[in-house]
């Protein structure tokens, strides 16, 4: 049985009973809820009438949310090329529908993940989706909770089709991945950011985070050095991992946000709050 994390959405290995625990939430940077572990599977959440709603972005980009949300409430993030699709942080919930209408975009060529907190049940979609490669990068290898043939590591940089590269930028985890889609935006650029980057309520300014949950902050220099290897990458547009977007002039207000950042982190303005 496939035993998904009620708090997390991430699948488990093949088992014949639930673990008493998920090392995911069981991290810092998530969370067990005070009631204790629980675990849900895929007909437990169909039986509660759970549903995947689709609509598309913008040109060549779709997003899938499940209602009521599943675990931490993520959006896939569907891209399509003329050679076919890749799916991005994909939920912990599907179902043969939507399979079926994310199959009627084309060929799929992968599913990847930002992050282990975006895993789902990313092995079942590609398993859905025609044993599909789960593209993930090797420095987060140890947070694979169902280890699959399907399963690819990268190191830092993987193109999985022209214009549709995999990077790899640390921070809120050290595989902290981003997928630069250079098609998007009318041909300027998109940034699928996960949560290596979180737009902030004025979609002016962006935020970065060791655990947005428990509130842990990364350090400037870390927030700096993301902000310098996003800036090498093209982009205008930038979504994150639950359909927020900063919708015009994102590499600017990436880098502007991490100078921001940086200045209160490292005591500029200590000044302000005393």
């Amino acid at each position: 049985m496939i035993f998904i994390c009620a708090t997390c959405a991430v699948e488990t290995a093949d088992l014949p009973t639930p673990p008493a625990t998920c090392a995911i939430c069981e991290d810092e940077r998530q969370w067990v809820p005070e009631t204790g572990q629980r675990w849900t599977t895929l007909a437990e959440l169909r039986d509660g009438g759970t549903r995947i709603e689709v609509s598309e972005r913008e040109p060549g980009l779709w997003s899938l949310r499940s209602v009521p949300d599943v675990g931490i409430g993520q959006h896939t993030m569907v891209v399509r090329t003329p050679a076919g699709s890749v799916l991005f942080d994909t939920l912990g919930y599907l179902d043969a529908e939507t399979v079926e209408v994310v199959r009627g975009l084309g060929p799929v060529l992968a599913v990847a993940a930002s992050h282990p907190h975006m895993y789902g049940v990313q092995t079942e979609w590609a398993h859905a989706l025609g044993d599909v490669p789960v593209l993930l990068t090797a420095s987060d290898r140890e947070w694979v909770r169902r280890p699959s043939p399907l399963v690819q590591h990268y190191d830092d940089r993987l193109e999985v089709t022209p214009g549709v590269t995999l990077h790899r930028v640390g921070g809120h985890f050290p595989g902290q991945a981003v997928l630069e889609w250079t098609g998007g935006a009318e041909g300027r650029g998109v940034l699928l950011a996960g949560d290596a980057v979180a737009p902030n309520p004025d979609r002016r300014t962006v935020t970065f985070l060791r655990s947005y949950p428990n509130r842990i902050p990364l350090s400037g220099n870390v927030v700096l050095r993301i902000a310098a290897t996003l800036d090498g990458l093209r982009f205008d547009r930038l979504y994150d991992n639950f359909g927020r977007c900063v919708p015009v002039d994102a590499k600017d207000v990436v880098r502007g946000s991490a100078e921001r950042y940086a200045r209160w982190t490292d005591g500029e303005h200590d000044h302000l709050t005393w």
